[in-house]
């Protein structure tokens, strides 16, 4: 698996991490056998970057992966998980909160170190905690050896601009905002932050399987313009022979201004797949069709979280 070093930390990431999420059934319910196999899967395949939360299933993902991974060499894999929210409208990130919350991760996962945490989905509250309260927090559970980097996570790409320009960031982490359709985090973030020596990561390279042939879920939040491009470009590669999920995974991973791009399943044959697509060569000119076909609606996201910390 070809790595990337994220930032100017010392990780060597491989370009497709696992994201353990649905490890916590946060999409379905999952059966244990199929959580620990998909957890063997990714790591024989060098996919050993482990991106999970103590939100996902309320802690469960960090249960099992802990479970799953007691018997693993702790050099064989990179841990990260985050911290501040806890349930879909219970945020603290209060210093105290980060403290437990540490311990906790750490607990759950039977681990003494953590080498990324990041706060979860800053976007829901003040960025001012955030930079005062959460992440000198952070850095002194990092003085204290239980964390290797810190960093924060969230979807608009205001809060990356804003925390960067006030606080020390090792790295960050951005769902669906670098896919066929949305390339912010490209356009946007990488200039910015890279030349800083931040790490940068990618998640959601479906965008919450807009870019997948699968019935898009009742929660997605994107406008119904985006979903008909989507399923316009999804028709144009089955009728050339092509799932339009493989080049989504693709195109995410090729851009090296991204250490990693997560994805996330609890299905042990999606990973193989996965690994498979990532060796073939990709088709330019399809890629470019695709890309055209989402013109109209290229870069349009959605708002999330607290008015004042989305983009005008």
């Amino acid at each position: 698996m070809q790595t990337r070093q994220l930032g100017n930390t010392d990780l060597q990431l491989p370009v497709i991490g696992f994201g353990a999420s649905s490890l916590g059934a946060e999409f379905r319910a999952v059966g244990l056998d199929e959580v620990f196999a998909s957890v063997r899967a990714a790591l024989e395949l060098g996919m050993n970057l482990i991106d999970t939360s103590a939100y996902y299933g309320r802690g469960m993902s960090e249960v099992l992966l802990g479970i799953e991974l007691q018997n693993v060499p702790r050099e064989d894999y990179i841990l990260c998980s985050k911290l501040g929210r806890y349930a879909p409208q219970h945020f603290d990130f209060s210093a105290k909160r980060v403290a437990e919350s540490v311990d906790v991760s750490l607990h759950r996962l039977r681990t003494d170190h953590l080498d990324i945490m990041l706060c979860h989905d800053i976007e829901f509250v003040p960025l001012n905690q955030i930079i005062e309260e959460t992440l000198p927090a952070l850095r002194k559970a990092q003085q204290q050896g239980k964390v290797r980097y810190v960093g924060i996570s969230g979807y608009p790409m205001k809060i990356f601009r804003e925390v960067a320009a006030k606080a020390d960031l090792d790295c960050i982490l951005s769902y669906n905002q670098y896919t066929l359709q949305n390339t912010r985090l490209a356009d946007e973030i990488v200039p910015l932050l890279k030349p800083q020596g931040v790490g940068i990561m990618n998640a959601g390279p479906f965008a919450a399987r807009l870019l997948t042939d699968a019935p898009l879920p009742d929660w997605h939040k994107d406008s119904q313009e985006v979903k008909d491009a989507a399923r316009k470009a999804a028709e144009f590669c089955r009728d050339h022979g092509v799932d339009i999920a493989h080049a989504a995974l693709q195109f995410s991973c090729s851009n090296p201004g991204m250490a990693t791009t997560i994805a996330g399943s609890a299905n042990p044959e999606n990973i193989r797949k996965w690994a498979a697509w990532l060796e073939q060569p990709i088709d330019e000119a399809l890629i470019a069709e695709i890309i055209a076909i989402f013109a109209p609606v290229k870069n349009v996201s959605h708002l999330e979280g607290l008015p004042e910390n989305n983009d005008e």
